[in-house]
């Protein structure tokens, strides 16, 4: 963003940009990783979380307390961040973030699908619903029913009826169905910094190489040149043991993308990029508590994406 777009863009976003980078100083330090692997028990773990910004989301759960409640609490304090922001942006920031989002609905009505095909209530889906896509898996009740549940027998009746199959969906909601308006609404006003995350939304829900839908001929030269380079890249880095795994590799080029995201003002993708590095130190945390859980401390650090 420049010129006199620069000197208007507080008016409306200044004050959202400053909460979501305050929020980075939230995010745990290697120092919080590292005493997160001291710990013998999930319960030393919920004690370690309780100096963070989690510690008024897990302060009132009673012993003993599982890995799934550690990353539902974790997670709760991602989605009212998001909803916080969300409710106080004006019309183009709020609909980017719609669109940062529309991932996570995706993947939830897929769910709800799957399940349905597989014969589970609607109970059981709800519980593996994504919350950041909405209100969806919550939702206030009304006469003993909420409107995530109403939402979900909804798909449920119309998958029983039309006998939809998940692989036709997906080709359906990660086509460019809404990659293409995000591209064309959005990158008029948004400034440089975001050409990069536009790129990683299209790569994840329209150009996914074996995946349905996906398209390696849909994405820029230049995104291929990158690809390309990347994976030649990949052998050197990989090595031969068990600890260096691809998706770690792919994780950790996702969140130095993120980081960078931080060193530029006046652009939406800080949002983009807190969300992503809120979901990668979300599963950093689940990662260190199955392994606390099963007794495996020594995969800890095989596993852990350093964000900072």
């Amino acid at each position: 963003m420049y010129g006199f777009e620069m000197l208007s863009y507080n008016i409306k976003d200044g004050f959202l940009e400053a909460v979501v980078r305050g929020h980075r100083s939230g995010l745990l330090s290697v120092g919080d990783y590292n005493n997160l692997s001291q710990c013998e028990t999930l319960e030393d773990i919920k004690l370690n979380l309780t100096s963070s910004d989690y510690g008024s989301y897990l302060a009132n759960e009673a012993s003993p307390i599982y890995t799934a409640t550690i990353v539902e609490k974790c997670t709760q304090k991602m989605v009212n961040d998001w909803n916080y922001m969300r409710t106080q942006a004006d019309e183009n920031l709020a609909q980017f973030m719609d669109y940062c989002t529309y991932g996570h609905m995706i993947d939830n009505v897929v769910l709800i699908v799957t399940g349905t095909l597989h014969e589970r209530d609607v109970q059981q889906c709800l519980r593996a619903l994504t919350s950041v896509a909405g209100d969806c898996a919550g939702g206030r009740r009304a006469g003993g029913v909420s409107e995530g549940e109403r939402r979900v027998a909804a798909i449920q009746r119309a998958t029983r009826s039309s006998g939809a199959v998940v692989a036709e969906l997906q080709v359906l909601f990660e086509g460019r169905m809404w990659m293409e308006p995000l591209v064309s609404d959005c990158l008029s006003v948004m400034g440089e910094r975001l050409v990069e995350v536009v790129a990683a939304l299209k790569q994840e829900g329209q150009a996914q190489a074996g995946q349905p839908g996906g398209d390696l001929t849909a994405l820029p030269l230049e995104l291929l040149a990158r690809l390309a380079k990347a994976l030649c890249l990949l052998p050197t880095q990989l090595g031969y043991g068990e600890s260096a795994m691809l998706d770690k590799l792919l994780y950790e080029e996702e969140v130095k993308k993120c980081v960078d995201c931080y060193e530029q003002q006046f652009h939406y993708a800080v949002f983009y990029a807190y969300m992503k590095l809120r979901e990668q130190e979300i599963r950093n945390i689940m990662w260190v508590s199955e392994c606390v859980a099963q007794d495996q401390k020594g995969r800890i650090v095989d596993g852990i994406v350093y964000l900072f």
